[in-house]
């Protein structure tokens, strides 16, 4: 994340259907680490779009939480930036890392996050190309998030209302569906009511969308099989378990090296790390999508 700034773009596709509206996801989250799970969601989205809406999937992008966020087993940003990039350089050929967040000195919002990537993606960078016409289409650019996302939405004085409606009324949410997560229908009711919510309001924009195989992995989970010497095979990838390794990364409860662990198995050839005391027990985290101010993916 050193030197200047950019914007990236190495990976955002030309529409190939000039009647379909191109699509972005943005994930914002601590990403501490990247699992699998984390990558599953932009597929499953993907695959939504693709079969249940007029939206073709020109790109995705994870947007890291900086180090002001201050969350029990946040890892500094340099190295959470550096695993998500290695989790996207294979098989993914469409998913990109934008360190702008990660750098930022104070907490971002996640509305300014989605803003920022409107004013790159559609104000300066013009939208994108439509390979069959030539021209160029604005961008939809959405939040891609697990359905804990819903509930905190619901949950009054957890967020501005201000950003909740600037969220939904501007960008929408793509919503991935977990299995402890349920949803209540009232939630997403008739806005004829009194004092509808913002979710009613905006329902129109908010995309549920079904895990048709369960995968309930976590950030968490990893952290904790690390700490306890643990394999972390097929939880994340393997450069990211590489790097892990060689960073000594999540050996204790504060997201750096320090803990009782040791080895971080699920490599063929591990590297050698040397286990020290557990530094003082934090604040439990909460699940896969712990939110502050909330929408973050962990």
């Amino acid at each position: 994340m050193d030197g200047l700034y950019h914007f990236p773009t190495n990976r955002l596709r030309k529409l190939q259907d000039p009647t379909k509206t191109p699509l972005v996801f943005v994930a914002c989250g601590s990403f501490s680490p990247v699992t699998f799970l984390h990558l599953r969601m932009f597929e499953m989205a993907r695959d939504h779009a693709k079969f249940h809406t007029n939206f073709e999937v020109v790109g995705g992008y994870m947007s890291l939480v900086n180090d002001a966020y201050k969350k029990p087993g946040l890892a500094p940003a340099r190295h959470r930036y550096r695993m998500c990039s290695l989790a996207c350089q294979d098989p993914s050929d469409w998913l990109m890392v934008d360190p702008w967040e990660a750098r930022e000195a104070e907490y971002v919002t996640t509305a300014k996050v989605l803003d920022h990537f409107d004013q790159n993606l559609n104000r300066i960078g013009n939208g994108v190309e439509c390979i069959t016409t030539k021209e160029r289409k604005q961008i939809r650019i959405i939040l891609l998030a697990g359905s804990d996302l819903i509930l905190t939405m619901s949950e009054p004085g957890l967020w501005a209302e201000e950003d909740l409606r600037h969220i939904l009324g501007c960008y929408g949410c793509y919503i991935i569906e977990r299995a402890e997560s349920e949803i209540d229908p009232d939630s997403l009711a008739d806005p004829s009511s009194h004092s509808p919510s913002p979710l009613a309001m905006y329902r129109e924009r908010i995309y549920m969308v079904p895990q048709l195989v369960r995968n309930d992995v976590s950030s968490t989970k990893v952290r904790l099989f690390i700490r306890k010497g643990m394999s972390v095979a097929y939880l994340t990838p393997s450069l990211v378990i590489k790097y892990i390794n060689q960073h000594g990364l999540y050996l204790d409860e504060a997201g750096g090296a320090g803990g009782t662990g040791g080895v971080v198995t699920g490599l063929s050839t591990p590297n050698i790390l040397a286990a020290k005391s557990p530094c003082v027990k934090a604040i439990p985290d909460t699940e896969e999508n712990s939110f502050l101010a909330p929408s973050r993916l962990e």
